[in-house]
């Protein structure tokens, strides 16, 4: 095609003998990477780790990627810790209700034995899990199993939940997904659990946690230092 006097042509048509001025491009085709990454000269597979804060959309997203699989007539097993029971026992629910069905186990060991023989495998609540789920999930991916994983990367004290920091950093992949501020309205990376509750582990939903931005979080945790401060202060006057 002629655009004034250069003429534009797509790089495969290009004449092969002239003296005038060309302008060409290059057609790129480019993949979706989370269903063509296959290694046809080895089967290796590869991990995708779903991470973010609470009621951001990771179980949302790994049911959608592992509906997706399922759809093409892969062979999909999906996983989650035995304790994790808030809607389902058997069932991995997020929290707009949608569910696809998998396996409790206790341990990550578990996952190891259950696996074999899978095209995709899932992992919901990763930061659960023991850290033998590091290793678990490598040594599938080296047998050519594609891994998807989802799991919150900090604690609701702010910190880096079990697992999950080797998971990311061992993972092909990472997607980090956000809510929405309860207090601002911003995106929300921080899980802040607003029961006086102080174990690391503590299943609950929208009565026990609220995702909140890196300010409001900030705001929220100073409001409970000081609460614990004039706590221990009255304690001290009473005795």
């Amino acid at each position: 095609m002629k655009r004034g006097k250069i003429e534009v042509y797509p790089i495969d048509l290009l004449p092969l003998q002239s003296n005038k001025n060309y302008s060409f491009f290059k057609v790129e085709k480019y993949k979706m990477f989370l269903e063509n990454t296959v290694n046809h000269k080895e089967q290796f597979g590869w991990i995708e780790v779903i991470c973010g804060s609470m009621f951001s959309g990771k179980t949302e997203e790994l049911i959608r990627r592992l509906k997706r699989a399922q759809f093409a007539k892969q062979k999909v097993e999906i996983f989650k810790p035995a304790i994790d029971t808030r809607y389902h026992e058997e069932m991995v629910v997020s929290h707009d209700s949608n569910e696809i069905r998998s396996t409790p186990v206790p341990a990550a060991a578990n996952i190891a034995i259950l696996a074999q023989g899978c095209d995709v495998v899932g992992i919901d609540e990763a930061q659960f899990f023991d850290d033998e789920i590091v290793t678990v999930c490598n040594d599938l991916a080296n047998q050519g199993i594609r891994v998807i994983v989802a799991g919150l990367d900090m604690d609701f004290k702010g910190n880096p939940f079990g697992p999950m920091p080797a998971l990311m950093a061992t993972a092909e992949y990472v997607t980090k997904v956000h809510a929405v501020c309860t207090r601002t309205g911003n995106l929300a990376n921080y899980s802040f659990r607003k029961t006086d509750n102080d174990k690391l582990v503590m299943l609950g939903e929208t009565e026990e946690y609220e995702p909140l931005s890196r300010a409001a979080y900030y705001h929220a945790m100073r409001k409970d230092d000081k609460n614990v401060e004039s706590q221990k202060t009255n304690n001290k006057d009473q005795d």
